[in-house]
């Protein structure tokens, strides 16, 4: 049906991360995970999935950590989603399908680049003062 887990928001975060960090160096996990503020071991688990289907790339020892073996302009919310919870609206009927057809259609529209994008606007604006 229309079942997005925990598992997307965090990966979702934690490759916008990823993607406004400077320079071409891998990232350790564990600073992807504290800035985010997500538990080590289960981020590891999201992006061993993400590193199996070419969206990151691991490199490991001491200057190990993660990179975006593709452009985060053209990794999709819904393709993380899709990856890490399975296909959304899967068996959705009537009114639940409409919604999850809405649904694919926003996500798959947005990629990491726009949700960085988005959280540069929010933080700007919560930061306006008069």
């Amino acid at each position: 049906m229309l079942s997005i887990t925990s598992k997307s928001p965090y990966a979702v975060l934690a490759l916008a991360e990823l993607a406004r960090l400077p320079g071409p160096d891998p990232v350790p996990i564990a600073e992807l995970a504290r800035r985010r503020d997500v538990p080590v071991q289960f981020l590891e688990q999201l992006f061993a999935v993400l590193r199996r289907a070419g969206i990151i790339s691991s490199q490991r020892r001491v200057k190990g950590g993660y990179r975006f073996a593709r452009e985060p302009s053209t990794v999709t919310v819904l393709e993380v989603v899709e990856l890490l919870d399975g296909p959304l609206g899967r068996d959705a009927q009537g009114a639940f399908a409409d919604a999850a057809d809405a649904a694919r259609r926003v996500l798959a529209a947005t990629t990491i680049s726009d949700v960085i994008e988005r959280e540069r606007r929010e933080a700007g604006a919560s930061m306006y003062h008069i």
